[in-house]
């Protein structure tokens, strides 16, 4: 069986969505670890009540973002994963750690990227008027959120709109395609070549996989 190695830094909800996806079969895989640099994330706590090693590492004891992904990378390594997924880790990554699981790195990020790469997505949305937000899947590039495509899940933005709103059907979504995209990989079907994101031996369109 094939495994998988989560980074978090908070609450974890996509993690669980991830493990209940693992616990019912649609992904074909299990978790070896959790990793967060944040010992506080609660994302650890679901781990441990999962039984699955759970381990926080503190920047504040390593020199400098290389040294600390260094140390991560030989931690993530102990367990020889098929596919390292963030789920909600919110440090940028060295070039080395990227390089280190080149095609092998999954992010999922709260806009319909291109749109608002980065923090506050669901602010800027609200801010600018937008009638229409999402979240997208995609692969880990050295350029911040900006790694190809694979899926995305739109939602619609309402006047009355609040932050909180927003957020929680972006993260209904969430729980429903990091998942499917996770077993698409599991199950070879998925792959990072030439740059672009592969679906069963055809490239996907810049904006992720799309029914006819």
């Amino acid at each position: 069986m094939k495994k998988l190695v989560v980074l978090i830094s908070g609450n974890g909800s996509n993690l669980q969505s991830i493990l209940d996806a693992c616990t019912s079969g649609r992904i074909n895989g299990s978790v070896a670890a959790v990793f967060s640099n944040k010992a506080s994330a609660f994302g650890l706590t679901r781990a441990q009540q999962a039984g699955i090693p759970a381990h926080a590492l503190a920047a504040t004891e390593y020199p400098d973002r290389e040294a600390f992904d260094r140390q991560l990378m030989q931690e993530i390594d102990a367990y020889a994963p098929d596919l390292v997924v963030l789920a909600g880790y919110m440090r940028i990554l060295s070039s080395a750690f990227v390089a280190h699981y080149h095609d092998r790195l999954l992010n999922i990020h709260p806009s319909l990227l291109p749109k608002y790469p980065g923090l506050h997505t669901h602010r800027q949305a609200l801010a600018n008027g937008d009638t229409e937000h999402g979240t997208s899947v995609h692969f880990v590039t050295e350029e911040l959120d900006g790694g190809p495509v694979i899926l995305q899940a739109r939602v619609p933005v309402f006047a009355e709109d609040t932050e909180a709103d927003v957020i929680a059907r972006v993260q209904h979504q969430e729980h429903a395609i990091y998942p499917l995209v996770i077993g698409w990989f599991i199950d070879g079907r998925l792959q990072m070549r030439e740059g672009a994101a592969w679906l069963d031996g055809a490239p996907l369109p810049a904006h992720g996989y799309a029914h006819d």
